[in-house]
């Protein structure tokens, strides 16, 4: 832990300074149709966090232009690919993008929960990012009494 980091965690104000210390990590949402741009919207919303969330959509566009899609998103640094459906052109878009390149990870069922858990852990390699978004996304499915 940085010394700015625990000064500011004795605080109770580390935003900023968290803000700085992240890693490069970024997470893409592949999905169908306005999915994962709603989820981006939802997540930056109640985080105020912005950038650390990309959202690609299958909208109109068949698999090579998906596949042009997530490149551009993922950019050049490691990734989380969180996908929408564990099956269909999503999937097996961002399958294939992350056989062809180093430091990704992939996530199927994405959910809000993860998703949040996610921005604020980014200082993971991508498969310990992953494996901590589905343990918290997975904690938030329940079946509750009315």
């Amino acid at each position: 832990m940085s010394a700015s980091f625990a000064a500011c965690e004795r605080r109770g104000s580390c935003s900023g300074i968290w803000r700085m210390t992240m890693s490069d990590l970024h997470g893409v949402i592949v999905s169908h149709a306005a999915v994962a741009q709603a989820l981006v919207s939802a997540v930056t919303v109640i985080t105020g966090i912005e950038g650390a969330l990309t959202p690609v959509s299958n909208e109109g566009c068949g698999t090579e232009a998906l596949a042009e899609r997530l490149s551009q998103a993922v950019g050049t640094g490691p990734a989380v690919l969180f996908v929408d459906l564990p099956g269909g052109s999503c999937l097996n878009t961002s399958l294939r993008y992350a056989k062809r390149h180093a430091d990704i990870a992939i996530v199927t069922g994405v959910n809000l929960a993860m998703l949040l858990d996610f921005v604020f852990h980014r200082d993971a390699t991508p498969e310990e990012a992953a494996r901590r978004a589905v343990d918290a996304g997975s904690k938030a499915i329940r079946v509750t009494a009315a």
